[in-house]
């Protein structure tokens, strides 16, 4: 055991004697050349601005600009009439004909139904012989009252006689009063006979053909016989936050306050209308007050009941600084981008984004006009990394987001 001992203690003396004069005989080390131009970098050298051997990173660039932005609230609502009628008989009858087709469109007046007008042409008939018999008994009591007048000046006749004439022809001016109103009355009803249209619209689903009886007065569903919903112009009704009241108040009272609506995946251009209507009451359950646009809808785009994203615009941004939407990443700092330096390096820019729309975003503080921002590659992206710009995909940019946020 202790010429193991003595063996092993010989050999550490002899290592750390060797390690001494290797640090006491080792001289200081040449500094690396940089690489020339055109040629790689030395094993372990690193390129300017980014990873040992890395080429610079392809991106697509975009540069800020001023732009007019207006600032908009999309809410989901839905298309209403502008006015709708239910058509009804106002005499009784039975229908004889149907003037209009299933969905039709139609003007104020036009002919819709034809009752059977026989029983009140013969109703305006005797109304109108009940009155030519009275006027002819009025012109006989008025020739007596005269002939009386002059008898009863001379006393040929008593006052009594001549009292009792002139209340008869006071009785017969009344009842031809009378007979000329029940003669309007069976003319009335006879018009009533046509049913026309009240208002301008298109018309729905013909309830009640020729041949039915129908009904006055009766206000029970089965009654109606179609209904008409004026579509030109149309209303647009939807539900804002009761925080924006205020503001769109403000704006009415300035001018009008332009509204778009489109049908949901609809690939037209959004239809433009004017607010029109602001509820008076804000409803407690969900905070929001009904608002109502009036749209000219002479193309018959939407019908009532028609589900519509609506856009509002609250105001208009002077001069305001945009980027695409792709642009803009989100990180645990907040918002930032990609800034392309004339150097071809890129700085990592924290900024402050403003509303938004599908394809541009609006930056409040962090960024000028004129200054290229990365739109695509950003995930290859750190601090002083050097970057070629290559030409856009054409394809409509989209969000990006790094997973991780940006780095430090």
């Amino acid at each position: 055991m202790k010429l193991v001992t003595l063996v092993i203690g010989a050999v550490g003396l002899a290592a750390v004697g060797y390690g001494g004069y290797s640090l006491l005989n080792q001289g200081p080390k040449p500094a690396p050349t940089a690489p020339q131009a055109g040629q790689p970098p030395a094993p372990g050298q690193a390129r300017p601005g980014g990873p040992p051997g890395l080429p610079p990173a392809p991106v697509v660039v975009a540069v800020s600009r001023l732009a007019t932005v207006p600032v908009t609230l999309s809410v989901i609502g839905n298309a209403q009439a502008y006015s709708a009628v239910a058509v009804k008989s106002q005499v009784d009858g039975q229908i004889r004909e149907v003037h209009f087709r299933d969905g039709q469109n139609v003007k104020k007046g036009d002919l819709l139904f034809t009752l059977d007008p026989r029983p009140y042409e013969a109703a305006l008939r005797q109304a109108e012989a009940n009155l030519s018999k009275d006027k002819a008994l009025l012109d006989k009591a008025v020739a007596d009252l005269k002939r009386l007048e002059t008898l009863v000046a001379k006393d040929f006749t008593s006052r009594a006689n001549y009292d009792t004439a002139k209340a008869n022809v006071a009785s017969l001016e009344a009842t031809i009063k009378a007979d000329e109103a029940l003669v309007e009355q069976a003319r009335l009803k006879l018009e009533f006979a046509a049913i026309t249209a009240p208002i301008d619209g298109r018309v729905g689903s013909i309830l009640v053909n020729a041949g039915n009886l129908v009904r006055a007065n009766d206000n029970s569903a089965a009654s109606t016989l179609v209904l008409i919903n004026q579509i030109r112009p149309i209303y647009v009704q939807f539900a804002v936050p009761e925080s924006h009241l205020a503001e769109i108040r403000t704006r009415m009272a300035a001018g009008k306050i332009t509204v778009k609506a489109q049908a949901p995946q609809e690939d037209r251009v959004a239809a433009e209308g004017t607010l029109t209507f602001i509820n008076n009451t804000v409803d407690t359950t969900t905070g929001t007050i009904q608002l109502k646009a009036t749209f000219p809808n002479e193309d018959d785009r939407f019908v009532p009941g028609q589900f519509l994203n609506v856009t509002v615009e609250l105001a208009v941004l002077n001069d305001a600084v945009v980027v695409p939407a792709a642009a803009v990443q989100i990180g645990q700092r907040g918002h930032y981008v990609y800034v392309v330096k004339p150097d071809s390096t890129v700085e990592l820019r924290l900024v402050r984004a403003g509303i938004a729309s599908e394809r541009e975003i609006v930056i409040q503080d962090g960024l000028k006009p004129g200054e290229r921002v990365v739109t695509e590659g950003q995930l290859r992206l750190r601090p002083g990394a050097r970057v070629a710009v290559r030409p856009t995909s054409g394809a409509p940019p989209g969000r990006a987001t790094t997973p991780n946020g940006p780095p430090g």
